[in-house]
């Protein structure tokens, strides 16, 4: 085969991503009752890349769940969601600036069960604190009306192991929505 005829095709394949590694990142979060692991989706980019700024960083490692919300606990809301939520380590703070929020109208996720998502105040405000879904929770999708912004929330993954872990959480004690003792993140990593 002639080298300029090589090159090309060796370029035209890069181009279109035939030696890209097409696998989705796992990731597994080991906590006090258990491993989840996750699979997060390439629909959400920026949202995917800084979760995994804060993995790689190691600042979830001694984070914790510290919040559960399930239909008892949220009397003032009219529309009633089911979650989990998890921040990094008390003891660190956020390196890294908010993300533009990667809404599900144009990524095509959904909050369905087990889906992982970040949390966030206002658009373009989630910086490392995510939850994940208990039960299909389409208020969370853009046009949902959880958020008076009508905006919702990125979703980037879903729970692809350990739902089992994420129900004992959700009923684990709680003051309110605040988990009592919060349940320990002691390590998250990427898995191969």
């Amino acid at each position: 085969m002639r080298p300029t005829l090589w090159a090309g095709l060796v370029f035209a394949a890069s181009a279109t991503g035939a030696f890209a590694d097409e696998k989705p990142a796992r990731v597994r979060i080991e906590t006090d009752l258990g491993a989840i692991e996750v699979e997060l989706d390439a629909r959400a980019p920026a949202t995917v890349a800084n979760f995994l700024k804060y993995v790689d960083g190691r600042f979830y490692d001694g984070g914790r769940f510290h919040r559960t919300v399930t239909p008892d606990n949220q009397p003032d809301n009219k529309v009633k969601i089911e979650v989990i939520q998890a921040g990094i380590n008390p003891a660190k703070k956020d390196e890294f600036p908010p993300i533009k929020l990667e809404r599900t109208k144009d990524t095509k996720l959904a909050h369905k069960n087990g889906a992982i998502s970040m949390a966030r105040d206002g658009p373009d405000t989630a910086t490392s604190d995510f939850f994940i879904c208990v039960g299909d929770q389409p208020e969370l999708d853009f046009g949902g009306k959880r958020n008076p912004d009508g905006q919702g929330f990125a979703a980037f993954g879903r729970v692809v192991n350990g739902m089992d872990v994420v129900k004992k959480i959700q009923k684990s004690p709680a003051d309110g929505q605040n988990l009592k003792p919060p349940i320990q993140i002691k390590k998250v990593s990427r898995l191969p």
